[in-house]
């Protein structure tokens, strides 16, 4: 059996078994594709559809035949394989990494498997016409594993980057990040419930809170249940965590600070919740309704009319 064909039935695997995706990949063959590559240490970005010398030359340096894959290797991803459908645990969670615009992640069970739109918009600048100069103090809050703030330490070198979380497991698994993206000189980690530990105050606040509704928790495939449940649930409409972020916020933005919030498929309810708010939809790959950005002013409007 070649890399193709393991690859392909790998897949097949996958689709029989009904299971989810959504956390890194949307389809049993990209699925299939990372956790084979990654069980025969190929880098996962190997084309194993390509029959070049190149290619076969680059699987030998990694002792690999990509054309004959021994039964040892085939076995073992098929155990992975199996281990992936009968745990339902996100892939992730398997092979202890994520991946987030080309940079990995550590990541295991102690905090929800990196996924946000907000990455690509840090990725394209897609804020920073309302950033300045003298932009410097970001706050990455409910950080989960830290893949947020490393990003934004990564693309604005000037800043200084608080990553807070309520979860001390969550945050274990950020400082993991945090030291191997050697990055601890800029990015401090915070326990706090909201904004409840935190006394600075921001330039730019990030967040991707808890605010699946309730309804959808409750159809939610088992591997979005697999995650920590204080990272996903946001009450009845999904907006628990982000009302109470409203009323507190204003008080930690500096001038013309902003706030770049995702709600996922949860604008309806949102924009329920907060029908005088002021925001301006930002564009992602998912479309212009999954991340929205908000000033400091458009929060004190919503205080004044509440």
């Amino acid at each position: 059996m070649d890399l193709q064909e393991l690859i392909h039935t790998s897949a097949n695997r996958l689709d029989e078994a009904k299971v989810a995706f959504g956390h890194g990949t949307l389809n049993a063959q990209d699925e299939a594709a990372w956790l084979v590559l990654w069980q025969l240490k190929l880098p996962l970005d190997f084309d194993f559809t390509d029959d070049s010398l190149r290619t076969q030359e680059q699987a030998t340096a990694l002792n690999l035949n990509v054309a004959d894959i021994s039964a040892a290797h085939i076995q073992s991803c098929q155990s992975l394989i199996e281990q992936r459908i009968q745990t339902r645990k996100p892939a992730a969670y398997l092979t202890r990494e994520a991946w987030l615009q080309g940079i990995p992640f550590y990541v295991d069970e102690r905090s929800i498997v990196p996924r946000s739109f907000i990455a690509e918009l840090i990725a394209e600048g897609a804020f920073d016409a309302w950033l300045s100069e003298t932009s410097h103090s970001f706050l990455d809050l409910c950080t989960g594993n830290g893949s947020l703030a490393v990003l934004c330490a990564m693309a604005y070198p000037e800043i200084e980057v608080i990553g807070a979380d309520i979860s001390r497991d969550a945050l274990a698994v950020a400082k993991i990040n945090v030291d191997q993206h050697q990055l601890s000189h800029r990015i401090q980690l915070v326990e706090s419930d909201g904004l409840q530990g935190l006394t600075q105050t921001f330039d730019c606040i990030i967040c991707n809170p808890p605010y699946v509704c309730e309804a959808s928790m409750q159809g939610l495939p088992a591997e979005f249940k697999a995650e920590p449940l204080l990272a996903l649930a946001g009450g009845t409409d999904g907006m628990d965590f982000i009302r109470q972020l409203f009323h507190d916020l204003p008080d930690r933005m500096n001038h013309k600070a902003i706030l770049v919030l995702e709600i996922g498929n949860e604008r309806e309810h949102f924009e329920a919740a907060f029908p005088w708010l002021e925001a301006v939809w930002l564009e992602t790959s998912a479309g212009e309704d999954q991340v929205l950005l908000v000033s400091k002013e458009a929060l004190l409007k919503i205080d004044m009319k509440s």
